[in-house]
């Protein structure tokens, strides 16, 4: 009996400790751009507004930090809405706690190797994870829209 207990236990500890691992992994996808920076956010820039999307704030984040005496690589947050998907979740009351994840955003930024990333978070996993209209919205068209804005053809 003791072994069974002592496999349960171990079995357990593993699964936390590989989901602590993996999550962080699963719930933000990240890329690098073939496009420079400033160049990086107008494509993406265009290709939300293209798709009917509305963008509601570009936070400048490295420069809001120099305000403050603060340095870091260039890193700039998109603040985007789709009003007819927001409404859908807004409209459902036991999916509109989500709105603390509205509105959507994408991000890039530069790291130390001089590449430009973007990250955005995976809708699609997000919306499993919830179920009902936030699975139907976000592990929808909110996952395929947010990911064609974000490609180089």
């Amino acid at each position: 009996m003791k072994p069974l207990i002592s496999g349960a236990v171990f079995g357990a500890a593993l699964a936390v400790v590989g989901s602590a691992w993996v999550m962080p992994k699963l719930m933000v996808k990240e890329k690098a751009s073939p496009m420079g920076y400033e160049e990086t956010i107008a494509h993406i820039q265009n290709n939300v507004t293209n798709a009917g999307w509305k963008v509601s704030a570009l936070m400048r984040l490295d420069k809001t930090l120099a305000k403050e005496g603060k340095t870091v690589l260039p890193v700039a947050s998109f603040k985007i809405c789709q009003p007819d998907h927001a409404e859908q979740v807004l409209l459902d009351d036991k999916a509109r706690s989500l709105s603390v994840m509205m509105p959507c955003s994408i991000a890039v930024y530069e790291k130390a190797d001089g590449k430009t990333y973007i990250s955005t978070m995976n809708a699609a996993l997000m919306g499993r994870m919830f179920g009902g209209t936030a699975q139907k919205v976000m592990g929808g068209p909110v996952a395929r829209e947010t990911a064609s804005f974000i490609e180089f053809n």
